[in-house]
């Protein structure tokens, strides 16, 4: 909490008068004087301090909603490199595939590439278009991500889910490609 500080001026000793001429000889006086100055913020946060009794209040009304924050529906905005889809539905994309490449590698045995060159491809591309489309609609509306994010689902959460399935999908694939086959 930033208090702001009162000065006051006290005059030391009696102030004293001079008179001056100035370079086209008119004359001028000035008044010089000593002042000592003292803070009062010390004082003012005291009587802050000591609660006084408010007055009671019969019907309390509850504050006014909150204005939405407007999101802008541009192509543009949507889509930049800070805006709400890119990240969003690249998590999505990636833990869909996640979740994907360890069932079938337990129920097939196959590792990821030999995934994605038997038949994997169009599972790929199928995915990324519905996913692509079904986050992007409701962002062309205008509707937050943040606005429907209650509960244990947060919008947060979604993001750091997806950041963990991206970082997870990159390293079965490494392990699998270092190990030479499949991790299961």
């Amino acid at each position: 909490m930033a208090t702001s500080a009162l000065l006051q001026a006290i005059p030391a000793r009696s102030a004293s008068r001079t008179t001056l001429r100035t370079p086209t000889n008119r004359l001028c006086s000035r008044r010089t004087a000593s002042f000592r100055v003292r803070c009062t913020a010390e004082e003012e946060q005291r009587e802050q301090a000591i609660p006084t009794p408010a007055p009671p209040t019969s019907n309390p009304s509850p504050p006014p909603p909150s204005p939405k924050p407007k999101v802008s529906t541009k192509f543009s905005d949507v889509l930049a490199f800070s805006g709400p889809a890119p990240e969003r539905i690249n998590g999505r994309l990636a833990m869909i595939g996640f979740v994907a490449a360890v069932a079938v590698e337990a129920w097939k045995g196959q590792d990821v590439l030999e995934q994605i060159g038997n038949g994997g491809i169009p599972w790929f591309v199928g995915t990324s278009v519905v996913l692509t489309l079904a986050s992007l609609i409701p962002l062309f509306k205008g509707v937050s991500v943040e606005s429907k994010s209650k509960g244990l689902m947060t919008s947060d959460a979604e993001l750091w889910n997806g950041r963990f399935a991206m970082l997870g999908l990159v390293a079965l694939a490494f392990t699998e490609f270092v190990k030479g086959g499949s991790l299961v």
